[in-house]
């Protein structure tokens, strides 16, 4: 286990003083001996945390999300991939005939690998005379495509009505895996929605360099300002008026980019103190990655995985990439989950660290969040869990998602 290790560097100049005297001689002296620099600072105290189970009386097929509605600490939703939102009461002893059914879209997706329900969001305004609710799913039509879709809720937020498709976003999917498919809204009330290269493998069709069409990126879009949705003005590629990319591609750089150069952003989220946006992006071979996620930036592939060059061949490549806040190899995991920067009250030394895992190997990792590229995280524990999501409640403590259907709270340890 690393940490990092505070230092102090301090350059002590002598000061000479030359006398001159009139008979041409002259004569110097020197002060007396500077102090002792003082000792380096002692590196911080171990971050000592635990995981421990919750919920363990629910049943969750295949979770990869779970979250709560905004003001709302009462209840939470889980997201299964085959196409159910399932939603219970926060308590400690609640048991499966707790559990209710949210919302289910199973007959319209694909599900299986990389593919099926993968991101849900709720509209900032939810439960405050807004009841929309968006879910981000794969779905077969023709082609495998991914999509997001808006749902309302006619039951005051108990359940979605998804009678009627609202399909707001369409990108058609050559292959089945890297679909990405995460989606939340911004501190700004945009909606981000984070897509994978289209798959194969190093990303055979030069889709993340490529900002006609948006595999491989990062998208932002008002969905309250126009229909399907508008593009904020701030966006890299916003043009007077905007031709939206909303079937995934466009005769030019698409409006709705935020960001590019990813394989596969399967997990990310918001700083709720900064506002800052962190992505763990998926590697292919050799390494696995968290990015800061800035407007306008491009992480790199197929160019570059992580801080290595990958293949430099093709569109894009000329440089000008964002490295990655920390990365890590395949000796310790092979498939980076994303998390969330710790803002909660449980664990204070843990305070202002971005907390991150891996779903093959079951480590998590955390880095301050003031670290800048290149930072080497610190391992906080090895499970034995498939790591699929982090979730954040609204008191800012998170959990720990197994995909083989568990819930597990990081808290401290002694």
């Amino acid at each position: 286990m690393r940490y990092p290790i505070d230092t102090i560097r301090a350059a002590i100049g002598v000061g000479m003083i030359i006398f001159l005297t009139s008979c041409g001689g002259g004569g110097g002296s020197i002060g007396p001996p500077p102090p002792a620099p003082p000792p380096p600072l002692p590196p911080p105290a171990a971050i000592t945390v635990a995981t421990e189970r919750v919920f363990e009386q629910v049943s969750m097929l295949q979770p990869v999300a779970m979250l709560q509605a905004p003001g709302d600490t009462s209840r939470w939703f889980v997201v299964e991939q085959q196409g159910v939102v399932r939603v219970f009461p926060n308590m400690a002893n609640v048991t499966n005939a707790d559990v209710g059914v949210f919302a289910d879209i199973r007959t319209r997706v694909v599900d299986g690998g990389e593919r099926g329900l993968l991101g849900m969001a709720f509209h900032p305004d939810f439960g405050n005379g807004n009841f929309e609710v968006f879910l981000s799913y794969t779905r077969m039509s023709g082609m495998l495509e991914s999509v997001i879709n808006r749902f309302h809720s006619n039951t005051n937020g108990m359940t979605l009505d998804t009678s009627m498709d609202d399909i707001i976003l369409t990108i058609p999917q050559i292959f089945e895996n890297h679909n990405g498919g995460h989606i939340a809204f911004g501190p700004d009330g945009f909606l981000y929605c984070g897509w994978g290269d289209g798959g194969g493998s190093g990303d055979p069709n030069d889709r993340a360099q490529d900002t006609s069409n948006l595999l491989g990126t990062m998208t932002r879009i008002d969905v309250d300002g126009g229909m399907p949705y508008a593009i904020p003005m701030d966006n890299p590629f916003y043009t007077d008026p905007p031709i939206l990319c909303s079937q995934g591609f466009g005769g030019g750089d698409c409006p709705e980019i935020f960001a590019h150069g990813f394989r596969n952003p399967w997990r990310w989220s918001f700083d709720r103190q900064t506002g800052e946006l962190w992505v763990g992006d998926v590697g292919q071979n050799q390494w696995e990655e968290i990015n800061r996620v800035m407007a306008d930036g491009n992480y790199g592939w197929r160019c570059r995985e992580g801080m290595h060059n990958h293949n430099m061949m093709g569109m894009g490549c000329g440089g000008g990439f964002m490295d990655p806040i920390t990365e890590y190899d395949h000796g310790q995991g092979q498939s980076v989950t994303g998390g969330y920067v710790y803002r909660g009250s449980a664990i204070p030394e843990l305070q202002g660290f971005y907390v991150y895992g891996d779903f093959g190997s079951g480590r998590i990792w955390a880095i301050p969040a003031t670290s800048q590229e290149g930072a080497v995280g610190q391992e906080l524990l090895v499970t034995a869990f498939d790591i699929s999501s982090f979730a954040e409640d609204n008191d800012g403590e998170l959990y720990v998602i197994d995909y083989g259907g568990g819930v597990h709270q990081l808290v401290d340890a002694p």
